[in-house]
C-alpha cells in the first residue's frame, strides 16, 4: 500500500515535471531521467557532475574527464564534445539544447533574460505558485538617468542574485542575454526604453558596471585566465550592431539594410561594444537581425570572428538573435542560400549558438556535404561548455548554493527599485518652486496614468513582487481625488475629460500623469512622431485651464515627447519625466513630489520638437547633418537645433555652482620619424596647424587629464549633482562632433557644503576624434574642457602640441 502510494506520487509528479519542462524548455539537472527509487528523485540537482545523480542515472561519474575538477576547463569541454556523435553535436548548438543522457548532460534553455529585473520572455524563466514574481526595476532609461554607475553595478548585483535563486529552484537558467547596449541614433525606436540613451560613452560606462554587477563572483574579478573566471551569471551585449530601428513606417528590422559609415561605426555603434567585452568582461555578444552594409552582421567573419574573438578577445560565445538565421534566409535571401548554406556559413564566421532551429534543421547535412567542418562545430560547442562551466553549471558554486525564496523579492531589493526610480526621476520645470508639496493639501489626481500598474514596468519585464501606483502612494500620504480623464495612453476621446475637470476644480493641487505605453513604443513599435497620444494633450491643457490650484505635469515614457506646450504654459507649474518607472514606480514618484526626495536626475537622449521628425527619415543611418539631403544631424553631438529640452537636462530643488581647478593645461608630445601627421580637414578660416593629427595607434597614449571640480550647494536644501564632464575639439574641424561626454559623477552634497570630486582621464580616449575613414586621430591644437552645462559650468582649455626629434 505504501509502496502503492509513493508510486502514485511519483506518477504526479512526472506529470508536473513534464508539463513545466515542455512550457519552459528547462530542466532541472534530475528531471531529465527519473530511475531507481522514485521517492530519492525529488531532490533538485543544481550541477551536473554531482556522483549521487550519476549513480541515480546508472552511470560512473569519473569514467568521464568532463566531470574531473583537476582538469581546466577547456580540457573537459574537449573530452565532452569529443564523446559526442556529430547528430548529438548538433542538438545542443541551439537556444534550446536537447542534451545528451547517455554522458549525463540534461537539456538545456539558454533563453533568458534579465534586462531590469528578472523577465518572463523566454524560454528559460518562468514564474508559478512558488514564485510568482521577481523585482521589476525601472526600465533601463530611467536608470541611466540617474548618471550613478554605483547603482548600476547594484542594480545588476540584485538581478543576478534574484537570477540564481531562481536557478536553485529550477525556475531559471543562468545565461541571460541582457543589456540592450545599442546606442539611440532616432528616439522613433520603439525600443529606447531598453537602453542606455543616445551617448556612445554612456551605453558603454552602464554596459560595462551592468554587466560586471550581473556576473562578478566577488573576489575573482581581476584573475589572470579570464577563461576561467567564475560568474555568478552569464550576462549578453546585443545586439551587434547598428541596430535601432523595428518597425517604422514601411520599413522592417527584418529586412532593413544598415547603410553605415566606417566613421559612425567605429565612433558610435561598436564602441559600447568594445567596452562590454574589454572592460565589462562579458561573457556572450548577441548578432542583431538586421544587414550592415548588405552583409548581416550573423554572417559576417569579419565582424564576428575578426572583432569580437580575435581583436577584442571576447570570453565566451556568440549567439544570434532569435529566429535570425530564418530571417536571412527566408526575409533577406542573402546570397539566395538555402538553410543549408546559410548555417555553413554563420558557423564559420564565428556564430557558436543560434537562437532558433535552423542549425538543427540543417547543420548536419552542411557538416556531411562538406559545407563546413565538424572542427568548426566543435570550436563553437568548446566555447559555450567553458561558459557553461564557468558559471557553475558543471560543478556549481557554493558560495550561491544557499540562494533561495528569501532572496527573491526581498525587502533591500525592493528598496533598492524604489531608489533607482528616484534617482531617474527629471525634473523638467519648477516655475515658482511649487516643488516639493507640503503634505495636507487637497490632491486631484487624473490622467491615463494616475492609477498605472503594468504601464510602469515597460518592455522586457517579468511579472513584479507588487504594484505600487501612483494613486495608491499619493492616498497614503494625502486626501486624494481621482479621475482618469482618459481610459488608456491612446486616449481616443473626450468622454471622461469632465470629471478630471471637475476633481481640478475642487483640488488645491492637480496632477496630471499622462504618456505613453507599450502600445505606443516597444519591440516591433517604432514611432510615428513625437506627440502625447490621441486627446492627452488637450486633457492637459483643458484641466490646467480650470484648476484651481498649482497644476504638475508627471510624464512616463520610455523617450522623449514634445511638451512645449506645457512648458510655456504658466498654468503648469511643474513638469517630471518618471520614464516607466519599475513595481515602486508610485512611491518614487511621491517621495520626489513631497520632497523626500532631491530629483537629480538628467535626461539621457534629446527631447527634439516634433517637427524633427519631419526632416529626415528614420532610415538614414548618419549621425552627422546631410547637408546634400537637408537632414540635420543627430543626438546632442552633432544636433545643433532648437529642443523641448537638451541632452542632459535636469533640474534640482536646490542649486549649485562649480569652480574648477588644474595645473595641466598643455599636452606635449615628442614624435619619432615612424609617427606621421595625418591632415585634417578644416574650414577655410582656420588656420591649420603644421601637424593637425597623429593616429592614436601609432602613439603609447598614456598621457592623462587631470582636475579638480568643487561642488557648493548654495541651496537650502541637501541634494545630488551630476558633474557632466564633456570634451569639445578644436574650432574649425570639419565634420566632428559639437562635444561629447568623456566622464561624470554624481555627488552629494549637504546645503551649504562644498565637495571636491577628482577627475583623472586618459586622453586619447577623451579627446579623439574620428576622421571620415574610421581612424582614430588625437587633432592638435586647443581643447576645451568642460564640467556642465545649461546652468551651471566651468572650462578650460587644454593645448595639445607634437614635436619631432
Amino acid at each position: 500500500m505504501a509502496t502503492g502510494f509513493r508510486f502514485l506520487l511519483f506518477c504526479l509528479s512526472m506529470l508536473s515535471v513534464a508539463s513545466w519542462a515542455v512550457s519552459t524548455g528547462q530542466s532541472r539537472l534530475l528531471m531529465d531521467d527519473f530511475v531507481g527509487e522514485y521517492g530519492d528523485l525529488a531532490k533538485n540537482y543544481t550541477y551536473v557532475c554531482d556522483e549521487s545523480r550519476y549513480a541515480l542515472l546508472g552511470l560512473d561519474m569519473k569514467s568521464f574527464a568532463f566531470c574531473d575538477k583537476s582538469l581546466s576547463y577547456k580540457e573537459r569541454a574537449k573530452d565532452l564534445v569529443s564523446r559526442m556523435t556529430l547528430q548529438e553535436k548538433v542538438m545542443q548548438s541551439v537556444h534550446t539544447a536537447s542534451g545528451v543522457r547517455r554522458l549525463g548532460l540534461p537539456e538545456y534553455s539558454w533563453w533568458s533574460e534579465a534586462l531590469h529585473g528578472i523577465s518572463n520572455l523566454g524560454p528559460g524563466v518562468f514564474f508559478d505558485e512558488t514564485i510568482p514574481g521577481a523585482t521589476s526595476l525601472p526600465t533601463v532609461i530611467l536608470s541611466t538617468a540617474a548618471f550613478n554607475q554605483t547603482l548600476w553595478k547594484t542594480l545588476g548585483r540584485v538581478v543576478s542574485t534574484e537570477g540564481r535563486a531562481m536557478y536553485n529552484l529550477g525556475h531559471a537558467g543562468l545565461t541571460f542575454w541582457s543589456p540592450n547596449i545599442n546606442v539611440v541614433r532616432d528616439t522613433r525606436w520603439g525600443r529606447t526604453q531598453e537602453t542606455s540613451g543616445e551617448d556612445p560613452f554612456i551605453v558603454g560606462e552602464f554596459a560595462v558596471n551592468y554587466v560586471r554587477g550581473l556576473q562578478d563572483v566577488e573576489g575573482t574579478e581581476n584573475v589572470t585566465d579570464l577563461n576561467s573566471r567564475p560568474l555568478k551569471v552569464s550576462s549578453c551585449c546585443k545586439h551587434y550592431a547598428a541596430y535601432d530601428i523595428d518597425s517604422w513606417l514601411n520599413v522592417d528590422r527584418h529586412t532593413f539594410d544598415a547603410r553605415v559609415s566606417e566613421q559612425d561605426m567605429k565612433e558610435t555603434f561598436v564602441s559600447p561594444f568594445e567596452r562590454c567585452v574589454r572592460e565589462g568582461d562579458v561573457s556572450s555578444v548577441m548578432c542583431s537581425f538586421n544587414k550592415i552594409n548588405g552583409i548581416p552582421p550573423c554572417s559576417d567573419p569579419r565582424l564576428l570572428k575578426g572583432v569580437i574573438r580575435d581583436e577584442w578577445d571576447l570570453h565566451g560565445y556568440i549567439v544570434s538573435d532569435c529566429y535570425g538565421l530564418e530571417v536571412i534566409v527566408d526575409n533577406q535571401n542573402y546570397l539566395n542560400d538555402s538553410k543549408v548554406d546559410a548555417v555553413a556559413k554563420t558557423l564559420q564566421a564565428g556564430l557558436d549558438l543560434e537562437c532558433g532551429h535552423y542549425y538543427t534543421d540543417a547543420l548536419n547535412e552542411s557538416v556531411l556535404t562538406g559545407k563546413v567542418s565538424q572542427y568548426e562545430l566543435d570550436r563553437a560547442l568548446k566555447n559555450i561548455y567553458v561558459l557553461l562551466m564557468r558559471v557553475g553549471y558543471f560543478d556549481g558554486i557554493p558560495a550561491y548554493e544557499s540562494l533561495g525564496l528569501k532572496d527573491i523579492c526581498a525587502a533591500d531589493h525592493i528598496e533598492l527599485a524604489r531608489e533607482a526610480a528616484r534617482q531617474g526621476i527629471v525634473l523638467l520645470k519648477n516655475d515658482y518652486e511649487v516643488l516639493p508639496l507640503k503634505p495636507g493639501k487637497k490632491i486631484a489626481l487624473v490622467g491615463p496614468h494616475a492609477n498605472a500598474t503594468e504601464v510602469m514596468i515597460g518592455n522586457y519585464a517579468g511579472l513584479p513582487c507588487k504594484y505600487v501606483s501612483p494613486l495608491e502612494a499619493f492616498s497614503a500620504i494625502g486626501n486624494v481625488t481621482y479621475a482618469t480623464g482618459c481610459l488608456d495612453a491612446s486616449c481616443s476621446n473626450d468622454t471622461y475629460f469632465s470629471e478630471a475637470k471637475e476633481a481640478a476644480k475642487s483640488a488645491e493641487v492637480t496632477i496630471i500623469f499622462v504618456g505613453t505605453d507599450l502600445s505606443i513604443e516597444a519591440e516591433f513599435v517604432d514611432r510615428v512622431d513625437f506627440l502625447l497620444p490621441g486627446n492627452q494633450t488637450e486633457l492637459i491643457k483643458q484641466v490646467a485651464e480650470v484648476s484651481s490650484g498649482p497644476v504638475i505635469l508627471v510624464v512616463l515614457s520610455g523617450s522623449n515627447i514634445d511638451i512645449t506646450f506645457a512648458k510655456n504654459n504658466p498654468r503648469i507649474s511643474a513638469i517630471l519625466w518618471v520614464g516607466f518607472p519599475g513595481e515602486q514606480g508610485g512611491h518614487a514618484i511621491a517621495d520626489v513630489v513631497f520632497g523626500k526626495y532631491n530629483p537629480g536626475g538628467r535626461l539621457p537622449v534629446t527631447w527634439y520638437e516634433a517637427d524633427y521628425v519631419d526632416m529626415l527619415p528614420m532610415s538614414s543611418m548618419s549621425l552627422r547633418p546631410v547637408d546634400e539631403l537637408g537632414y540635420p544631424g543627430r543626438t546632442y553631438k552633432f544636433f545643433d537645433g532648437s529642443t523641448v529640452y537638451p541632452f542632459g537636462y535636469g533640474m534640482s530643488y536646490t542649486k549649485f555652482s562649480y569652480s574648477l581647478a588644474t595645473s595641466k593645461i598643455s599636452i606635449d608630445i615628442d614624435l619619432n620619424k615612424f609617427q606621421k601627421c595625418r591632415t585634417v580637414a578644416y574650414t577655410e578660416d582656420q588656420k591649420v596647424p603644421s601637424c593637425p593629427a597623429v593616429l592614436l595607434d601609432d602613439m603609447s597614449c598614456d598621457d592623462t587629464i587631470e582636475f579638480e571640480v568643487a561642488v557648493t550647494n548654495v541651496g537650502m536644501v541637501d541634494g545630488s549633482e551630476v558633474l557632466m564632464v564633456y570634451s569639445i575639439p578644436p574650432s574649425g574641424i570639419v565634420g566632428t562632433h559639437i562635444k561629447q561626454v568623456i566622464g561624470f559623477q554624481k555627488v552629494f552634497v549637504a546645503a551649504g557644503d562644498t565637495e571636491r570630486v577628482k577627475f583623472s582621464m586618459n586622453a586619447c580616449k577623451s579627446l579623439r576624434i574620428v576622421d571620415s575613414t574610421g581612424y582614430s586621430l588625437l587633432p592638435s591644437g586647443s581643447h576645451t574642457i568642460r564640467v556642465g552645462d545649461y546652468s551651471n559650468s566651468a572650462s578650460y582649455s587644454l593645448q595639445v602640441n607634437y614635436h619631432y626629434h
